[in-house]
């Protein structure tokens, strides 16, 4: 799980342009699974076939970032962002883009840093003119963060582990997952970060019986913190509620009674702002049984993210046991019944 949830960490891979992350990934899981696919939206799909319930599980790769919108007589890039970014945290942060360029975020001459906007910070290149940065980087281009991931003890941090955390715990559940009866579609979904897009094309597209998101959540356990029950290291959460979503009550029940029977550590997650791909999950066709598995992450959308990997461990444990059980969608949802 380290070396993985590392690689996933440093590649590349804003919303709407997943392509290098979505390489990095199928080459992960493409000799577990039945088939592999694309979409016109770039999610990814990897599929376990099989004739019992159809079940989905989304985990997003996109990652947040940086999207140039002019480029000054000096050689200076402004930015606009892609996905929810602090001004405050964006200030001195190193950043790459999809062609190895990289660059340095400066800001304006400002009498009180506590009004500092996106529109008073640069992306400094190091080029001297105009002409001298568009040998490297255009209008449209998108950075992230470039940072490694750290190890230290057991816990990581680096940038995106949302959703980097995710997908290192869907893609290690595919691959560690016995033969099953029901039909597996482990899709690794596009655009989460500005507005749950490509799980909308997705759910759409596969039409399941009931999806899950698997994704990070905040935390309640550091000086301070926003209170939350939700600590680090304690287990991964059964969702509840969040901003997008109120969670399918059955299915909650379901993934709760699964981790009591395997002794799998959970916490139960409300988060009262954000959401995942299960919102746009639920409410596709005649609307669609969701949970989410949610991950605790500290520093959320920062280029200093940090999870613990017992949590990974146990999420993994506890999807793997979720997607190995038959599952009676009549007995689970009554809705299902003629």
């Amino acid at each position: 799980m380290k070396e993985l949830l590392k690689k996933l960490s440093e590649t590349y891979g804003p919303s709407g342009r997943e392509e290098q992350i979505s390489r990095v990934i199928r080459e992960e899981i493409k000799d577990y699974v039945d088939e592999t696919y694309t979409d016109n939206m770039g999610n990814l799909y990897a599929v376990k076939k099989g004739s019992g319930a159809k079940i989905m599980v989304a985990a997003h790769m996109d990652e947040i970032g940086m999207i140039v919108t002019h480029i000054d007589d000096k050689g200076f890039l402004r930015f606009s962002n892609v996905g929810g970014l602090s001004p405050h945290v964006l200030l001195g942060q190193r950043v790459i883009f999809a062609n190895g360029s990289q660059g340095t975020v400066g800001m304006e001459k400002l009498e009180e840093i506590n009004k500092l906007k996106l529109e008073k910070l640069y992306i400094d290149i190091g080029a001297t003119t105009k002409d001298d940065a568009r040998k490297h980087i255009k209008v449209g281009d998108i950075a992230t963060y470039h940072r490694e991931a750290t190890i230290v003890g057991n816990r990581v941090i680096g940038k995106a582990m949302d959703n980097r955390a995710g997908c290192a715990v869907l893609v290690k559940a595919i691959q560690e997952l016995a033969q099953t009866e029901n039909e597996v579609y482990a899709v690794f979904t596009s655009q989460e970060e500005v507005g749950l897009r490509g799980s909308r094309i997705s759910t759409y597209r596969i039409n399941p019986d009931l999806g899950l998101a698997v994704d990070i959540t905040m935390v309640g356990d550091t000086p301070e913190a926003p209170t939350m029950d939700v600590s680090l290291g304690k287990g991964p959460t059964v969702k509840i509620k969040d901003a997008s979503v109120i969670c399918h009550p059955r299915l909650k029940e379901k993934l709760s009674e699964i981790a009591e029977k395997n002794e799998i550590p959970y916490q139960y997650e409300v988060l009262t702002a954000g959401g995942t791909d299960a919102g746009a999950i639920h409410l596709t066709k005649e609307g669609i049984p969701a949970g989410v598995i949610s991950i605790p992450c500290r520093y959320v959308h920062t280029p200093g993210e940090m999870v613990d990997l017992d949590d990974l461990a146990h999420a993994v444990k506890l999807l793997k046991a979720f997607l190995s059980a038959p599952l009676e969608m009549r007995e689970i949802f009554p809705c299902h019944l003629e």
